[in-house]
């Protein structure tokens, strides 16, 4: 059976569903099955240690009587029946939600566009084990590479069928592929880890085994006898482009639409007012072809647009789903995203714009400060903003990289931080968080 027949089948039973909802006495239903299929092997030391294959068709029904709502979930073969009457009962006991709902029929996408997220290439086991022991091998022969902490290949898709009670059918699939390994350099006490991977939704966009084992490897020893360095106040750190999205990722969870309804972000009152240093941009796109976290429609049925989220360093919109959106007084963008039987607004394809001058020329601006290439531990509070993170990385020392640095802590609030940002402009967007370079002035820094 084809994907589109395979989806055709889930479509007319989560169709099925919503009937014997409503007629249990559901005023509104929706019913969602999120498909995954997968496989992966890893590696260690050229044997392989583990090989997985799953796959799931998991459905989810969400019931609404008056202001009322429940959800249920089912793994194939369950009873149509016994689910939609059960759901109903839940529901009726259920307290009032005077924000859950579907989405209106207005937001709903009457079509939507083939974004090309499914690439339907078959990798065979065998394909994947000999991807990820190149990886291993490259990485092992770069020079002062003493142990491996593994490699692994792995190849699967997954999709989303959604039916509701006010005429919504839709389905879309999506594939992904990835490599990684993770390689020790030095011995004894004198160890060094780092690792590399790529993913990609095209089998034939993934980087070579080979190369993302020579990056580890690579980047393994670079870290070899690191030193502490002086306590500092003002200090400009810049961030590796990979530590730069998980800084984009702070930004994200602060204008996320559920933290505001819940105030549980140190933005909720910054509407309209600039956040981000001016000339700066944050762009949301979920109608990128090809793109990492694109999506036709989001999980209630919308289809987003691409939004400035912040221009110019102005705070312009709120991710939002449609009880998110009713909670503030507002209306969704298209961003709810299914997590069991909840929806929750997320970002889609997030991007932090990049600037004008190379990564090179951004650390030569800098003069003197700390190039960061891991950072350890949780410590960002996402309703004050304070920021207080473990680092390592390399210290810049008249405008070039020179020794490496571990065992120091950089701290700052992310309100500041924001404010003091400059990417460079070396963005990669094959990630679902796109961000170069990025230099942060006024930091402390704790060492010796």
């Amino acid at each position: 059976m084809s994907s589109d027949q395979s989806s055709q089948v889930l479509i007319d039973r989560a169709a099925r569903l919503i009937e014997l909802a409503r007629a249990a006495g559901a005023d509104a239903a929706d019913a969602v099955v999120v498909r995954s299929r997968s496989q992966s092997v890893s590696v260690r030391l050229g044997k392989v240690e583990n090989t997985e294959s799953a796959e799931s068709d998991d459905f989810s029904l969400r019931v609404f009587v008056g202001k009322k709502v429940a959800s249920v979930s089912a793994n194939p073969g369950f009873d149509l029946q016994v689910l939609a009457e059960r759901a109903v009962a839940m529901a009726r006991v259920s307290p009032e939600d005077p924000f859950a709902c579907l989405a209106e029929e207005a937001h709903l996408a009457k079509t939507y566009p083939d974004l090309q997220l499914f690439d339907p290439t078959e990798v065979e086991t065998a394909r994947l084990r000999d991807m990820a022991l190149a990886a291993e091998e490259a990485a092992l022969a770069v020079q002062g590479v003493t142990n491996s902490g593994g490699a692994g290949a792995s190849a699967g898709y997954g999709g989303l069928v959604l039916v509701t009670s006010h005429g919504f059918e839709g389905s879309y699939m999506g594939s992904r592929f990835g490599c990684s390994v993770s390689v020790i350099a030095g011995e004894g006490t004198k160890m060094e880890r780092d690792y590399d991977y790529d993913s990609r939704l095209y089998f034939a966009d993934l980087d070579d085994p080979a190369a993302i084992g020579r990056s580890a490897g690579a980047r393994a020893v670079r870290r070899l006898n690191p030193r502490q360095v002086e306590t500092g106040q003002g200090v400009t750190v810049v961030f590796d482009p990979r530590l730069a999205r998980g800084f984009v990722g702070h930004i994200a969870g602060a204008i996320n639409g559920a933290s505001v309804a819940r105030k549980t972000s140190f933005l909720r009152d910054r509407m309209g007012e600039r956040v981000l240093k001016a000339g700066l941009d944050i762009i949301d796109d979920p109608l990128v072809v090809r793109g990492s976290s694109s999506r036709p429609f989001d999980g209630e049925g919308v289809t987003g647009k691409r939004l400035a989220m912040i221009e110019d360093g102005v705070l312009k919109h709120w991710f939002l789903s449609t009880s998110t959106a009713r909670e503030l007084g507002l209306e969704t963008n298209g961003r709810g995203v299914r997590s069991g039987t909840l929806v929750s607004p997320t970002a889609t394809n997030l991007s932090l714009e990049p600037g004008d001058i190379s990564p090179e020329e951004l650390i030569r601006s800098v003069g003197n400060g700390f190039y960061v290439t891991e950072l350890i531990g949780q410590g960002v509070d996402m309703i004050t903003g304070e920021y207080s993170r473990g680092a390592s990385g390399f210290w810049i020392e008249n405008g070039e990289l020179t020794f490496p640095v571990s065992e120091v802590t950089i701290a700052s609030n992310l309100k500041d931080m924001f404010m003091r940002v400059t990417p460079a402009n070396d963005i990669d967007r094959k990630y679902g968080i796109a961000a170069p370079t990025l230099a942060i002035e006024g930091m402390t820094l704790a060492g010796r």
